[in-house]
């Protein structure tokens, strides 16, 4: 367990799957906060009922992280709601529903809308917490991207394109954030039984031959290793992309 009574966090694509898991994570711990997503808003009131069974305060908020605005409106809402940023988690992308096609049949929206959620939206939702945790003089960033990045996947070119250019940002934004004692890592999940990964591929027949621990993970496994990096256990760790995928991949 981890302590993060009283910190406010920000969850981004935090509707469903890993999304929720990460919201409720924080709750549990004893933190604040505030799931925004561009579309699924019933998703978004499903995951703050959740949040404040758990004891925990919750709010929610429709936003597009491709927008520039609407990030800066998401962290206004949370200054105006709980006083403070502590925590963000750039969890919004482009997966759910993917179809595998060779890299030369993938359309170019298709593309550039991966290109603009996932690495995109990462970016503007940091700049857009930025200025408060800088007055804060500490703040925690947590980016998503993916073992996949690491060994590359058959269908999937512009989505592990994405997660190698988040590995990217999260390594040069750690350079820029570190001197306002903000710390940015990256959480890379391996194939994790979410809603989001069952649309893509049968989660009881994946082959975990090639995984050490011998088993596909599941979001509890990546909630702990988020919530770490969030705490003040994880005060001196920056610019790091974290693999929790049993092994499968090591670096």
């Amino acid at each position: 367990m981890v302590n993060l009574k009283g910190k406010v966090a920000i969850v981004t694509g935090g509707a469903k799957g890993l999304g929720r898991a990460f919201c409720e994570g924080f709750a549990r711990e004893g933190a604040k906060v505030l799931a925004v997503t561009r579309k699924d808003i019933q998703g978004l009131e499903d995951t703050i009922k959740s949040v404040r069974e758990l004891g925990a305060e919750g709010e929610y908020l429709q936003i597009d992280v491709t927008s520039r605005a609407d990030t800066e409106r998401m962290a206004r809402f949370a200054i105006d709601k709980f006083g403070k940023i502590d925590i963000l988690v750039n969890n919004a992308a482009v997966y759910f529903g993917l179809v595998r096609r060779p890299f030369y049949e993938i359309g170019e929206d298709e593309w550039d809308q991966a290109m603009t959620v996932n690495v995109k939206g990462s970016w503007l939702s940091t700049i857009a917490v930025f200025p408060y945790m800088k007055q804060t003089g500490k703040g925690k960033i947590v980016n998503m991207t993916s073992e996949v990045f690491f060994t590359g996947s058959t269908g999937f070119v512009h989505y592990v394109a994405t997660k190698g250019a988040v590995v990217g940002l999260t390594r040069a934004l750690a350079i820029e954030l570190g001197p306002h004692n903000i710390c940015i890592n990256a959480v890379a999940p391996g194939f994790t039984d979410t809603e989001a990964s069952r649309t893509i591929a049968s989660v009881e027949k994946y082959d975990t031959s090639k995984t050490p621990l011998g088993r596909v993970g599941v979001a509890d496994d990546i909630v702990g290793a988020t919530l770490f990096l969030c705490s003040d256990d994880a005060d001196f760790i920056t610019g790091q992309t974290i693999l929790v995928d049993g092994g499968r991949a090591m670096h």
